[in-house]
């Protein structure tokens, strides 16, 4: 009897809890339970109780493209989805917008709780993860280097000794063998090299290296693991469950091997400065500093947060640049012709190499379509794909949208670039004419919410000139020397991480010019 009145009891709470479900299912058929929908602000429907969180994750693969599909398929240029274990995020793409809260109202927008925490363990109180008096303390310090004698002088050749060994040494030999090299790596190992030798005065020799630099392999995998945090909510529940599973100490390792990176230069510059050498990179600013809250775990966070603005997003700019120029020959001749106009024949490219200076001021004066050209390519195909801020207090958008404090707001540049609604029908065509103005033949620049591919406002990037210069150089030595040809048989798209770097990198063919 006992048996059966539990039986029966079982059943009857078994039904209670289906029905139930079955009736907030009803109240919620398409956002996260107990979420209310935002008025006038279009939505992505998602599962029932579950919001749209599944589709995030099904979409993991090809995140950039499911947000441009979304904006599209709703036909607006801000929209919100609503998902389980979430808090709200609206989503933009209009540039009214973007430069209100990275511009207008900055003070309002910050780096949210829950996407710090998800980049702590690799960013820690870095520049990128920082907010406040933090963030302005890192960003004056790191300001003092980027001053026009350092581009004119010492960056630009650093560049050029750089591209100089990576032609002798790599580029010559796979033209001579006629065989595939990976461009994506190359140029990961030319823009790391070239900025831990200026940031942080360590030649590191990564071009010397058949294979991939172990420092970088590892930054690779904690940047997409940090970035499957900040795209899902459970990720402290996941990991903990890794955490005593065979394989869940992977992660740790290679935030080992970052961190030792990391700390072995600060402890190399330490010996150095004890032994008398005087140094006037990035990390010497750092260390200068005359305050006792600048640890080597601040120094550490620093260096972190430097490299992947240093080295990924210029390597990746170079690598989408040289996969577009050989999908595109028309625009490949026509920057070829430029540079060959204004510097030369192969005699005449290397005077110029020879003269920091000079080679400076042709690429800042004269270089108008390799500049058109890496804009495009950044419209694009933009090194921080998508981005979020959280807002502290309500506000109303331009465009009339109301934003509740506590709300995450996104943005992403890839959707942006390709939206017709903002860059008309021709969008998602590769055409750097369109940075032309045609009347005077100079740069036509577009402000900073259309174009957010350097970020915006207080917090635009401190190293956009660096970037620009660093890519120009290269793309004008390596066009002026040779051709580069796609090898069949590969898919290029991008991996999902915080920033955009090609998922197998691009395998190319290359041939000397005669």
């Amino acid at each position: 009897m006992t048996s059966n009145g539990n039986i029966r009891g079982g059943t009857t709470l078994g039904l209670a809890g289906f029905t139930l479900l079955a009736l907030l299912a009803v109240k919620y058929p398409d956002r996260g339970i107990f979420d209310e929908h935002r008025e006038g602000i279009p939505y992505v429907k998602g599962l029932p109780l579950l919001g749209g969180l599944p589709l995030i994750l099904v979409n993991r693969h090809r995140v950039h493209d499911f947000a441009t599909a979304n904006f599209e398929r709703l036909d607006a240029l801000t929209i919100t989805m609503s998902s389980l274990f979430s808090s709200r995020r609206i989503s933009t793409i209009d540039p009214r917008n973007i430069e209100h809260f990275l511009k207008n109202n900055f003070e309002n927008y910050v780096k949210g709780p829950e996407t710090q925490q998800a980049m702590h363990d690799l960013f820690g109180h870095g520049i990128f993860n920082a907010n406040g008096e933090e963030w302005r303390v890192q960003r004056k310090t790191a300001s003092l280097i980027f001053n026009v004698k350092n581009f004119r002088d010492h960056f630009t050749s650093t560049f050029v000794q750089k591209i100089q060994y990576m032609c002798a040494n790599i580029l010559d030999s796979a033209a001579e063998t006629r065989q595939a090299i990976d461009f994506h790596d190359l140029m990961y190992k030319f823009t790391l090299d070239s900025f831990v030798l200026i940031g942080f005065g360590v030649e590191l020799n990564g071009l010397q290296q058949e294979r991939q630099v172990p420092f970088a392999e590892s930054f690779d995998v904690c940047q997409y693991h940090t970035s499957w945090r900040v795209a899902f909510p459970l990720w402290q529940v996941s990991e903990t469950i890794k955490s005593v599973l065979p394989f869940g100490a992977d992660v740790q390792f290679h935030l080992r091997r970052v961190n030792d990176f990391a700390y072995r230069i600060i402890r190399d510059r330490r010996q150095k400065v004890a032994e008398g050498d005087e140094f006037q990179d990035l990390l010497s600013r750092f260390m200068s500093m005359r305050d006792k809250s600048i640890t080597d775990q601040v120094l550490r966070d620093m260096i972190l947060n430097f490299i992947i603005a240093g080295r990924d997003t210029t390597a990746q700019a170079l690598s989408w640049t040289f996969y577009m120029l050989a999908l595109h020959p028309r625009v490949e001749a026509k920057l070829l012709a430029e540079i060959k106009t204004h510097i030369g024949d192969t005699d005449a490219l290397e005077k110029v190499a020879a003269n920091a200076p000079l080679f400076y001021e042709i690429i800042k004066k004269d270089m108008v379509y390799a500049h058109a050209v890496l804009y495009e390519v950044l419209r694009l195909y933009p090194s921080v794909p998508a981005n979020l801020k959280y807002a502290l207090e309500d506000d109303v958008w331009p465009d009339g949208t109301h934003v509740r404090g506590g709300d995450y707001v996104a943005w992403s540049p890839y959707a942006l670039g390709r939206s017709a609604k903002v860059w008309g029908p021709d969008a998602k065509e590769f055409k750097p004419e369109r940075w032309i103005d045609p009347a005077s033949g100079e740069l036509h620049r577009r402000s900073q919410g259309m174009w957010p591919a350097f970020h915006a406002g207080p917090r635009v990037c401190l190293g956009q000139n660096l970037a620009t210069l660093e890519s120009l150089v290269a793309l004008i030595m390596l066009l002026h020397r040779y051709t580069f040809s796609l090898a069949p048989d590969q898919e290029v798209t991008y991996l999902p991480s915080l920033t955009h770097p090609m998922r197998d990198g691009v395998k190319v063919f290359v041939q000397t010019r005669t």
